[in-house]
């Protein structure tokens, strides 16, 4: 039953639960599946089989006593790197994190176990999880499998390429400014950056606290090839989990998909930057889709897209001068100092009280404007970046105009700042490279997202796995 490999989450679990497979035979596809593509992309840096096939011959066992089952029971699936997984070591993708090991499971590895998954490998992530692009001197870079010339996107980048491969049913990332929505979009799937707040996001290997920025803003979230994966995986995540001071556990069936049709601003163009002609084609289809489902849609500009990344910039590049800066500067690798040094170039320095103080009554009064325009366009459907997919190293190019770089990146890059939540949607190819579009909603609006969300899945068809092409 190799082709296991090919089913949805959602498939898979029903599957199982019927007793129609077993949970070992759904992990030996995955496993064989990764044996057999990972050594083009690189996607997955620790894999866990034989970790793996217990827990899978746990599941099957549970299942078979009678014990209550999760959403993801039987599943096999992947984590990145970057969350703690008890006795292995949280690397970040940093040389000098290689032997850093995770004495306890986080939230993240905790959930997805209590929810029955099977954790079959870690996936790559740049040096400190702090680029649009996945490579670093640790692991070594990962390649997208539709395209090795494109980037597979980052943080979450290992994440995107090994479920686009075919590498798991589902795969988890982390978002701080894009990083689960733009590998999605980069690998041609669906993901979804929740609330900031629902899904608990404890490490226990962190030796001092993130600083409030990131706390904050960085969310977990699922990668998947279906929106019902999609929302079985986020039911996982979210289970509570006391350790997270943030996390404001949802109600039950948060994650249901259901029919809601809803008002949608269409947003297809910008003038801040230049735009692929491909994005605002694949705005324009979805917006049609949408249409003929039954939602309201017209061209509506929303709060300003480049306004709320500028003020992310503003105030991630100031924690980061605060924090983590430093122990980058002597640990992460080259690519990443230099990608740090331009995101931070030309940055006012907030190290003052009244700066930084003022730059939050600022993200008050911008989250203010969102919620207010949200009240009568509860769907904004746009892009996730203006332009399709870049090419690997893109951000390490010399001459490379970063603030007309960032402008492309500033529909998925600045929402983490005010904690919207954002769902990647595929729109298929342009030529080699996928396309799509970002639904965004209002603070703790899953519903409408997912909703909207299998409305274009419905009418795009299914995300299948690929085959890498070759480098």
């Amino acid at each position: 039953m190799s082709e296991l490999y090919t089913w949805t989450a959602s498939e898979t679990a029903a599957a199982i639960r019927c007793g129609r497979i077993s949970s070992v035979e759904a992990t030996e596809a995955a496993l064989a599946r990764m044996d057999a593509v990972n050594g083009a992309i690189n996607a997955v840096v620790d894999p866990l089989p034989e970790e793996a096939m217990e827990a899978a011959r746990a599941a099957d066992a549970a299942l078979a006593s009678g014990a209550p089952v999760g959403p993801l029971h039987g599943v096999p699936l992947t984590v990145k790197i970057n969350v703690d997984y008890k006795g292995r070591a949280t690397t970040n993708g940093v040389v000098a994190f290689k032997d850093l090991v995770a004495p306890d499971d986080g939230s993240v590895v905790r959930n997805l176990r209590a929810g029955g998954a099977v954790i079959v490998g870690r996936t790559n992530t740049p040096s400190f999880s702090m680029r649009w692009f996945t490579e670093n001197d640790l692991h070594g870079t990962t390649l997208n499998p539709h395209d090795p010339a494109i980037t597979p996107g980052g943080s979450s980048g290992g994440a995107g390429a090994a479920l686009a491969a075919g590498i798991g049913a589902v795969a988890h990332g982390n978002d701080l400014g894009g990083s689960v929505r733009w590998p999605a979009y980069c690998c041609g799937l669906y993901g979804l950056r929740p609330t900031s707040g629902i899904v608990p996001a404890y490490n226990p290997s962190l030796s001092s606290e993130r600083l409030i920025v990131s706390q904050m803003s960085s969310v977990q979230g699922p990668l998947a090839r279906s929106m019902e994966d999609i929302a079985i995986t986020l039911e996982a995540l979210a289970a509570p989990d006391p350790r997270d001071i943030w996390q404001t556990p949802p109600a039950p069936g948060f994650a249901t998909i259901a029919r809601r049709p809803a008002r949608v601003a269409m947003l297809a163009e910008t003038d801040t930057c230049p735009v692929a002609p491909e994005v605002t084609d694949a705005i324009r289809r979805a917006g049609a889709i949408l249409a003929d489902a039954g939602y309201t849609v017209e061209e509506v500009v929303p709060p300003s897209l480049q306004e709320v990344a500028e003020l992310w910039r503003l105030i991630l590049a100031n924690e980061i001068r605060a924090g983590l800066g430093p122990v980058m500067i002597e640990n992460a690798d080259w690519r990443t100092r230099l990608c740090m040094d331009r995101l931070l170039d030309g940055v006012p320095d907030l190290s003052g009280r009244d700066g930084f103080l003022k730059a939050f009554a600022r993200r008050s009064a911008i989250l203010r404007q969102w919620q207010t325009f949200f009240a009568d366009w509860p769907i904004v459907l746009t892009a996730v970046s203006w332009q399709l997919p870049f090419a690997a190293g893109t951000d390490l190019a010399d001459g490379l105009d970063y603030d007309t770089f960032f402008r492309q990146l500033a529909p998925v890059g600045g929402t983490p700042i005010i904690g919207l939540p954002g769902l990647s949607v595929p729109m298929g190819f342009a030529g080699t490279a996928p396309v799509g579009v970002q639904l965004l909603a209002t603070r703790f609006g899953e519903a409408d997202l997912l909703a909207a969300g299998a409305v274009l899945e419905r009418a795009s068809g299914p995300v299948a796995p690929v085959d890498p092409r070759p480098a």
